[in-house]
């Protein structure tokens, strides 16, 4: 009774010192200081190669909190190279109705890390070429993405976007940075770390568990709960249908192996045997039906109040939870990632093969006031000591070198970067992802990882005893190392398939995605008895669809990009 008192206590520490650190200046639409739009350079970036000081405006159709740039450490450094600063702005509400309001005002920030909204924006016309920018000042960019500039271009065969990470080399990440059922290691522990792999026996720990401990400092433990409450993250309610299938994120498809075909998996027997079991469980008073009300904030404030039992999410999703769980110390209390399938038989296909994402990225608007300035700034961050500098820190202080050469961080640098408060000040938070940088499983020209997470001295430093405890029991040496490795799929992901405003194909995807909005939570807390009435409307209403026409799009452009053709 004493821990779990010291767990609340802990937590309630950790995301104090958290939302102070958060809306100190960060949580501004003006942060002090900024000097928004304002430029020494003239309309046509005449002033190549000036460090004059300037400052622009950079928006991400993600969540944040807002910042400038140059009171972040990295942001500093960046600024001390290149004169340049950026206002940074967040998502705040509904992305669509953000993009829309931009697009009718024409009024654009600079630069926009646009997200899903990409394709809106394209064909909208928000972001400017940039093949000729590139070709007189971009060779680092040119180093880093040419041999995937083919891949990114559009239909009228020029650049708009720079993806946001493409691969130099290939390092597996020993953690799980995608998706996963995630369990309280309390719940593995209490049953001696049994090795689950199907969706029944997952939930059906985390019922016996729950019998046994109902409430945690006086409140109800809850047995599942998921991100749905979030317009642009329902697709965490949507997509574990397909991973309890043996398939990894392809996004509203799952495609055969053998003849590349794509076929939607919505309102077919993958999902029904998912929303099924989860109408089981909601019956059973083990589903939390705030799932579709809660605000992200609220959801990771109860992933990190020790009440929830299991979830399914991507890791990136729920970074600043994770985090904070770390912080309080309480291991128990922590998550561990599982390869749940619906059967015994089916392989699990949850860590993403290497892979090429063509359509999310960061583009210069047509408001832009100097290109020139800009693309420079895109060139210098992909020089390769900034490319560190964006992951790793400064050497001494965020990270060390052994006398081989090797990265690694010691005990007070991996409690820092495991701080989203740190994180946040120091920079990493804003740069080490939404910009122009390498893919995530590179390696750097002296061997060491170019991610940290996939450093394998950092992963195994990190280790706690109960990490080791569950590996151990797993007979793995990283988490990772209890999933299977992906098959290799020359398309993937078929989410990143550009489908165009107004096409059939994005019309299609839209009117699908909000049949699943309408529907999946009312099968999911109907009274059993009215599941199979409640499905059989919602595969009525999703036949009237031109679903057919949508997968004979996927397939082609999968089988395309499976023959070398993108």
């Amino acid at each position: 009774m004493r821990k779990r008192k010291w767990l609340g206590t802990a937590l309630a520490a950790v995301l104090a010192v958290t939302m102070i650190g958060c809306s100190n200046g960060a949580g501004d639409n003006s942060p002090p200081g900024s000097n928004s739009g304002s430029s020494t350079s003239d309309a046509t970036g005449s002033n190549d190669g000036s460090k004059d000081p300037v400052t622009y405006t950079y928006y991400s159709f993600a969540s944040g909190k807002d910042v400038l740039a140059s009171d972040t450490v990295i942001g500093k450094k960046l600024q001390e190279q290149t004169g340049v600063d950026w206002k940074m702005e967040f998502l705040v509400g509904d992305s669509k109705t953000k993009s829309g309001v931009m697009i009718a005002s024409g009024d654009y920030p600079d630069i926009i890390d646009a997200g899903g909204e990409i394709d809106k924006l394209l064909d909208a016309g928000s972001f400017i070429e940039l093949d000729e920018l590139i070709e007189e000042h971009g060779p680092n960019i040119k180093r880093v993405y040419g041999p995937y500039m083919d891949k990114f271009r559009q239909a009228d065969g020029k650049i708009y976007h720079l993806p946001y990470s493409a691969d130099i080399g290939y390092i597996p990440e020993p953690g799980i940075g995608q998706g996963a059922f995630w369990i309280q290691r309390s719940v593995l522990k209490e049953f001696n770390y049994p090795k689950i792999k199907t969706l029944d026996e997952y939930f059906d720990l985390i019922k016996q568990y729950k019998e046994k401990y109902p409430k945690v400092d006086g409140k109800e433990t809850i047995g599942f709960v998921s991100f749905a409450g979030v317009s642009d993250n329902f697709f965490t309610l949507s997509n574990p249908a397909m991973h309890l299938a043996g398939y990894p994120n392809d996004g509203d498809v799952i495609v055969d192996m053998e003849t590349q075909e794509a076929k939607v998996y919505q309102a077919g027997e993958h999902e029904k045997r998912w929303m099924k079991k989860l109408n089981e469980i909601n019956a059973e008073g083990l589903f939390d039906a705030e799932s579709f009300v809660m605000n992200k904030d609220q959801y990771l404030a109860k992933l990190t109040s020790g009440r929830v039992l299991g979830y399914f999410n991507y890791a990136w999703q729920v970074g600043d939870a994770t985090n904070n769980l770390k912080l309080a110390g309480i291991d128990e209390k922590r998550y561990a990632p599982l390869p749940i399938v619906f059967d015994e038989g089916i392989k699990d296909q949850y860590i993403d093969p290497p892979a090429f994402v063509n359509n999310r990225g960061i583009g210069i608007s047509v408001s832009a006031k100097d290109p020139v300035r800009i693309i420079q700034y895109f060139d210098n961050l992909l020089k390769e000591e900034n490319q560190i500098l964006v992951q790793w820190g400064v050497e001494g202080e965020t990270y060390s070198v052994d006398e081989n050469g090797r990265y690694y961080m010691n005990e007070q640098q991996l409690r820092d970067r495991n701080d989203p408060d740190f994180k946040r000040s120091y920079g990493f938070q804003y740069f080490e992802y939404s910009w122009p940088r390498y893919g995530s499983a590179s390696v750097l020209a002296n061997g060491n990882a170019y991610a940290v997470g996939n450093q394998p001295e950092v992963a195994a430093a990190d280790y706690t005893e109960g990490d080791k405890k569950i590996l151990e029991a797993f007979g793995a040496k990283t988490f990772s190392g209890y999933f299977s490795e992906p098959d290799e799929r020359p398309w993937f992901p078929a989410w990143s398939i550009n489908k165009g405003q107004g096409t059939p194909e994005q019309i299609f995807g839209q009117k699908a995605s909000d049949l699943q909005k309408k529907y999946l939570p009312r099968l999911i807390l109907a009274a059993p008895g009215e599941f199979e009435a409640i499905w059989n409307e919602y595969v009525g209403e999703f036949q009237k669809l031109d679903y057919k026409g949508y997968e004979e799009f996927v397939t082609k452009i999968v089988q395309d990009r499976a023959a070398g053709n993108w």
